[in-house]
């Protein structure tokens, strides 16, 4: 899956998708998109991702106590 980085604007690839969706991990891990070679994976705050439409992430995958 592929995310966008807010501020830089360059996609990022997602690599542990059940740490996206788990409201209570602040950092996916995955690598940015850019350039001829892959680099290496690194950890992502995930309040600086955003979906390729420039859609803000759902509340539920970033804040576990969304129900309240």
């Amino acid at each position: 899956m592929f995310l966008k980085h807010a501020a830089k604007g360059e996609l990022f690839e997602i690599m542990d998708l059940p740490a996206l969706f788990d409201p209570f991990k602040d950092t996916v891990m995955g690598r940015f998109h850019a350039g001829e070679e892959m680099p290496d994976p690194e950890d992502m705050t995930k309040m600086d991702l955003v979906f390729p439409s420039g859609e803000a992430l759902p509340q539920c995958w970033i804040d576990g106590s969304y129900k309240h």
